[in-house]
């Protein structure tokens, strides 16, 4: 994160604020503003309160986040995985032979167990309290102070793999936290798998490439480190925690470790979320602190989530960009997928196709909702491939030209839906909407004449592109 940090300040996209603010609610105020209308990141250096700084909007604008995985477009990772995705069993020695580089690819990066690392610099087993960290109250009504970019490792009990995930934090005191893990996820399934204490260890201020990774939606056997590794090219090191048997990255600022209790529960909320409203306040585990490692003189890593766009806006991009190929390596019809950020990523998606067949959208909005966490998406509009996904203006015209409700409109009822989807009637389980806007023929029962998209000959545009130039339009 410090290599990060100081690449950012050289660029002239960090800024250091020496004014003194608050921890409470104040940092909040300030990154709203500040990411809406495409700030730097920043660095707080005098908390009320704390010695310990505070470095917030790393992710907030795409050149940022490019930044953050040592790319200058996202596209480089979307093209690498690409051909990782070509991969196919060799027919003989001489294409095995070839086929060594795209496997070592796919490996080479994975973590690298090393005995010590800067975040053991300090090391507590005793004497140690949350309260000596600047963690923030992001919301008027929120709960309490939260930790809010955790990278959580927890490992499963039944195959004893790690994984990493990212859930917020709820300090109730000193040394025990909330850790609100979804139904869904796989912290919360290795919490489950064991029924009992489970081992949890925590990483605040890592490499960005560690942080994005504990967000993405990767497959049950991908593992976040070395995924991490593959997108910074560099291998994650990995060091063994104190107290529990789980280990976190060497490099981290600051290591939380402790357990999870599977027979107890706490009510954790209000949280601010990043839908917009406040996550209301439900029963969910409690993490004990056994021990806090950390370097010498520590930055504590924050973001603040609320009403659309936040700094989670772009990890969130990042994610559409570089999963598409997933998506189409199952489904390779697909020309592009939008997930706006207005509609809070999982609530809409919009994805363009090479249409085929009759029905085909429908086939493509029924294989998106069971592919992982795309059965979060609570609506699906179908579009043809001459419509640009990205371009709004595009996308709701025709989507208002091209579709029929009766038609083209299919509801689902009593479907999986995120935990932060507060419109459903059930929590965890609503309903799901499908939008089928691409143009029918005769083979659809449509036996009307489709009318030609308005569109000036390309001769004409070439001409008139001249013409533009001397208008000074």
């Amino acid at each position: 994160m410090r290599e990060f940090i100081e690449v950012l300040e050289k660029k002239g996209l960090l800024k250091r604020i020496r004014t003194e603010v608050n921890a409470d609610l104040e940092i909040t105020e300030i990154l709203d503003r500040t990411v809406k209308k495409g700030g730097p990141a920043l660095l707080f250096e005098n908390i009320t309160g704390y010695k310990i700084p505070v470095f917030a909007n790393a992710f907030g604008t795409m050149e940022r986040m490019c930044l953050a995985l040592c790319v200058e477009n996202l596209d480089e990772i979307k093209v690498r995985i690409q051909k990782l995705l070509e991969f196919e069993a060799p027919s003989g020695l001489w294409e095995g032979i070839k086929m060594i580089p795209k496997a070592a690819e796919l490996t080479s990066f994975a973590p690298k167990y090393v005995k010590s690392g800067p975040c053991k610099e300090i090391i507590l087993e005793n004497g140690f309290s949350l309260n000596d960290f600047p963690i923030l109250k992001c919301w008027p009504r929120d709960g309490g102070r939260f930790i809010t970019l955790p990278v959580v490792f927890t490992k499963n009990p039944k195959n004893q793999k790690q994984n990493a995930g990212m859930y917020r934090m709820q300090v109730y005191d000193g040394n025990t936290t909330g850790m609100h893990w979804h139904i869904h996820k796989h912290g919360a399934r290795d919490y489950a798998d064991t029924g009992r204490k489970i081992e949890v260890a925590v990483a605040i201020g890592a490499d960005p490439a560690v942080v994005y990774s504990a967000t993405a939606p990767l497959p049950d056997n991908i593992d976040e480190m070395m995924f991490a590794g593959f997108l910074r090219k560099k291998n994650v090191e990995l060091v063994k925690c104190e107290t529990v048997d789980l280990y976190v990255p060497a490099h981290a600022e600051i290591i939380l470790e402790g357990y999870v209790d599977s027979k107890e529960q706490r009510i954790e909320g209000p949280f601010g979320d990043h839908t917009g409203y406040y996550s209301l306040a439900d029963e969910f585990p409690v993490f004990h602190i056994t021990c806090i490692t950390h370097r010498r003189n520590p930055i504590y890593h924050a973001t603040v989530v609320g009403i659309p766009p936040m700094e989670d806006a772009f990890l969130g991009k990042a994610t559409e960009r570089i999963f598409l190929p997933l998506m189409k390596v199952q489904l390779p019809e697909i020309v592009d997928v939008n997930l706006p950020v207005e509609a809070v990523f999982h609530n809409l998606c919009i994805v363009s196709i090479k249409k085929r067949y009759p029905g085909h959208a429908k086939k493509i909005m029924f294989a998106l909702w069971g592919m992982g966490q795309m059965m979060f998406a609570k609506i699906i509009i179908v579009l043809d491939d001459d419509v640009n996904v990205q371009d709004m203006r595009e996308v709701l015209w025709a989507t208002t030209t091209r579709m029929d409700p009766a038609r083209d409109v299919i509801i689902i009822d009593r479907a999986p839906t995120d935990t932060l989807d507060h419109a459903s009637t059930l929590t965890n389980l609503g309903s799901k909407m499908g939008i089928d806007a691409t143009r029918k023929g005769k083979n659809e029962g449509f036996n009307r004449e489709w009318p030609d998209v308005l569109k000036i000959d390309d001769v004409v545009k070439a001409r008139v592109d001249k013409i533009w130039k001397e208008m000074g339009i």
